[in-house]
């Protein structure tokens, strides 16, 4: 069961009963914050992306997940933050018996091409797919929301390091990992034919690939043009899945995150 411990509102002295979230972690083991139950929640007035993750250990496998910040809605209007301890670090358990020659760090992703009982080759990323635990997605209330459940799936799917774009798209907000470019579009339009081209053109000039996130679905146009381009188009629900749209995003969803540079070695070849 996840964690429960109560937390008052500091504004209107309302109490309530948060829930640790619980998120899969990459082994398929749940994994949630530990929960300070002795510390009082803090108004989370400013925020910052850097500040909006927390690192959690798994306790099977030992990798250091990034997950969101534990916070609560007040019916007041108010957002708190719930505080969390310092979890103690795992055992290397499993991870001691990776492959010769295989680093088996916390950040390196479960049964890559190549490791242990993983075929390489074409046959790689269906075996990976057949391993993924189930995506668990995350409820989405807010723009906000969308972006993190976005970023969920993106881990999901097995990129790292996910963080904000650099550059700042036309609409929404921009999400990187290595080879990856995404946009999230949390408006209530559907996102046109210029949308998919400029964060096609910006993937390109980059060396990357690119998926489109949209709430609001895709314009006739924008779905054409993005099947001629590859972009891989997904409509995020209001439970937080993301649904492919096209082709792309299926083969995407299917194979998951492809090997570090590959995508990077088809587009100079």
């Amino acid at each position: 069961m996840p964690e429960s411990v109560p937390v008052r509102c500091p504004a209107c002295r309302r109490a309530h009963l948060y829930s640790a979230p619980v998120y899969p972690c990459a082994c398929g083991a749940p994994t949630a914050p530990r929960l300070d139950p002795a510390t009082e929640a803090a108004v989370s007035a400013h925020r910052a992306w850097d500040d909006e993750w927390l690192t959690v250990p798994c306790a099977v496998c030992g990798r250091r997940n990034q997950w969101p910040r534990p916070e609560l809605g007040c019916p007041c209007g108010t957002v708190l933050r719930v505080p969390v301890t310092t979890a103690p670090e795992p055992s290397a358990g499993p991870l001691t018996e990776a492959a010769p020659g295989s680093r088996g760090t916390p950040e390196q992703a479960p049964a890559a091409p190549g490791s242990r009982g993983t075929p390489a080759g074409p046959d790689a990323g269906k075996a990976a797919a057949a391993r993924r635990p189930a995506f668990q997605p995350r409820a989405i209330r807010t723009a906000r929301d969308a972006v993190t459940a976005a970023a969920l799936y993106l881990r999901w799917l097995g990129y790292r390091g996910i963080r904000r774009a650099d550059r700042r798209p036309p609409n929404g907000v921009g999400l990187a990992a290595r080879d990856l470019l995404a946009q999230v579009d949390p408006t209530v339009r559907p996102a046109a034919l210029r949308d998919v081209e400029c964060l096609w053109l910006t993937a390109m000039t980059e060396s990357a690939s690119c998926v489109y996130f949209s709430l609001a679905g895709y314009t006739d146009a924008a779905r054409t043009r993005a099947a001629s381009l590859g972009v891989p188009l997904f409509v995020l629900d209001l439970a937080g899945a993301p649904r492919p749209m096209n082709d792309p995003a299926e083969a995407l969803h299917g194979e998951g995150a492809p090997a570090p540079g590959t995508e990077a070695r088809d587009r100079r070849t």
